[in-house]
């Protein structure tokens, strides 16, 4: 079972790279988002590497003139987890935790891109997320985010647009561990439980600052995981705040926020506000979650298959199971101690099962 990754040393277990200790649902992911200050420009992207499932997918979902174009392929890995091009897709680590770029090559749908990210921050490693369902393990995972800024180009339908480093920002994120992937067990834990599952995840581009936060919680509102941090650009170390929470008002007859208040204090007792606006949607399925057909990590049943769909984001039903899971175009305020600032960002969201403080009931009933 060697491969090329095992003439790197990067070994974290006594085996081969290949296997990656023992749990089927063991995942390595990259993750993109783009926009301009307007929001006419957004792009996502995410590549995954399921190594004991043999599988690599990876997916580009552009929201150009009001329609998001989500472009999927999918690959059996033959263990070769350093070859992260998949059809068309591919990332590439130009200078490690600093520039990457993605690139997707001509293919029948009409999408192609060749985008590089460049840091504008430290990257921020985020608390290990550790989430249990009775004696399972339902997700296990560490992941790093970075705010950037990205240069190149994107094409749809044969019309380019320029990427300029002063003018579109986004974050990018890697995560590695457990999460369920692939096909689900036919056996969940006993005893039968509804699905519950509130995640808010909101990193922010400030002109000379970044803010990140995130919570998970449980179905009384109790969080099992959230933090905040927040940063200057350059190479100045982000401050984890010591405290966090938020607030959502939601938009009438959804589980979607049209408006979201996030606040913080450091360790000083200094209070922060971030007040976000949401502008549009970008619906996660377009990059594989939640997707019933192109979930991560399902076999395509071929060494290559390559996807594409489309839809008018204004047209979308938002309460559709695969249109929950969403991020939001915002645009953001932040005040803090002597600081004053407007900037973007996005708030993704997924809120499934009960959730007492928001009164939300069932597994997607709209928000009261």
């Amino acid at each position: 079972m060697l491969t090329k990754a095992d003439d790197y040393p990067v070994h974290q277990l006594p085996e081969p790279i290949a296997t990656s200790g023992t749990d089927r649902n063991f995942y390595d992911r990259y993750f993109f988002n783009g926009y301009s200050p307007d929001g006419s420009v957004f792009f996502a992207v995410a590549l995954g590497v399921y190594p004991h499932l043999n599988v690599m997918d990876a997916s580009l979902s552009i929201i150009h003139d009001g329609v998001q174009h989500n472009l999927r392929a999918s690959k059996i890995l033959n263990m070769e987890r350093m070859d992260t091009t998949v059809g068309p897709l591919a990332v590439q680590v130009i200078e490690p935790l600093k520039i990457l770029r993605v690139v997707a090559n001509k293919n029948d749908h009409g999408i192609r891109a060749d985008i590089t990210f460049h840091a504008r921050a430290l990257p921020v490693e985020e608390p290990r997320f550790t989430y249990r369902q009775g004696p399972a393990t339902f997700m296990d995972y560490t992941r790093l985010t970075q705010n950037g800024s990205y240069e190149g180009w994107i094409e749809v339908a044969g019309k380019r647009t320029e990427l300029s480093r002063d003018r579109i920002m986004g974050t990018r994120d890697r995560s590695w561990g457990v999460r369920p992937v692939g096909i689900q067990s036919p056996q969940p834990v006993a005893p039968p439980r509804l699905p519950q599952f509130y995640w808010l995840w909101s990193p922010l581009n400030f002109p000379e600052k970044f803010m990140l936060y995130h919570i998970n919680a449980d179905a009384n509102g109790r969080a099992w995981n959230t933090a905040s941090v927040i940063g200057p650009t350059g190479e100045g170390e982000g401050e984890h705040m010591a405290a966090c929470w938020s607030t959502i008002d939601y938009k009438s007859g959804t589980r979607h926020a049209k408006r979201a208040v996030i606040e913080t204090r450091d360790a000083r007792g200094g209070e922060w506000r971030a007040e976000l606006t949401p502008k549009f949607n970008f619906y996660m399925s377009g990059i594989g979650y939640g997707h019933p057909e192109w979930g991560h990590g399902r076999f395509q049943g071929s060494e290559l298959r390559v996807g594409y769909d489309s839809y008018k984001t204004a047209e979308v039903n938002e309460n559709d199971f695969q249109f929950q899971h969403i991020q939001a175009f915002v645009e953001a305020k932040l005040t803090g101690p002597n600081v004053s600032t407007s900037g973007t960002g996005v708030l993704e969201q997924l809120a499934m099962g009960a959730y007492a403080p928001h009164g939300l009931t069932g597994i997607f009933d709209p928000a009261p």
